[in-house]
């Protein structure tokens, strides 16, 4: 070995012998893996049991709504609050789930300076939520509309559903669009980035 390397195990060796083991090392490495595998538990009984809610108010409602000579005789507010708190569900749960699989991808862009690639998971994520807020508010309605051809029965009609089918398709779609876009600028902005970080400073 070189001299170098001699020294680094030397200076290793003697920081070894005046450490200590902790005696409970083991013991805290398997409650924080058996804390992990709780909390990973925990998550996936929230989103089934929220699923199950979902489907069982959507199977309720179409069970207890009366039913009419065009089909169910539903209130046309019941789909309008219904499509919104999907929209909402989707965005609670979308969300995390790209925010999961994206710290790795931003860790790669990002490595030569981590905490801006920290800080661009958290904009992005704000940026997120205000989209999806700002589609809700512009696209929920609080009276029947004339081209859903109810604002005298007050009740569900096919250009209503229409209507809610879109917009859970739009949103989808804005989504889809900005988070690819998002892939292909993110290598960009983190190779900006790095080369404004190596640039001299006077």
């Amino acid at each position: 070995m070189s001299a170098l390397e001699d020294r680094l195990h030397e200076a290793l060796a003697a920081e070894g012998r005046r450490r200590v083991p902790s005696e409970d090392l083991f013991t805290r490495v398997v409650d924080s893996i058996d804390h992990d595998r709780s909390r990973r538990r925990r998550q996936r009984v929230l989103t089934a049991s929220g699923a199950t809610a979902v489907v069982a108010a959507t199977v309720a409602v179409a069970l207890f709504t009366p039913r009419g000579k065009d089909g169910l005789d539903m209130p046309w507010w019941i789909l309008e609050v219904a499509t919104t708190v999907v929209l909402l569900g989707v965005a609670l749960w979308l969300g995390p789930f790209i925010k999961r699989f994206g710290r790795a991808y931003a860790a790669d862009v990002f490595h030569d300076n981590p905490l801006t690639g920290k800080s661009y998971i958290v904009l992005t994520d704000i940026v997120y939520y205000l989209i999806f807020a700002a589609y809700i508010l512009f696209s929920v309605h609080f009276a029947p509309q004339e081209e859903w051809n109810n604002t005298i029965s007050e009740r569900v009609t096919a250009e209503q559903l229409t209507f809610e089918v879109g917009r859970l398709g739009g949103i989808l779609l804005i989504i889809g669009i900005l988070h690819g876009l998002n892939i292909l600028l993110m290598p960009v902005l983190g190779r900006l980035f790095s080369l404004n970080r190596r640039l001299p400073r006077d």
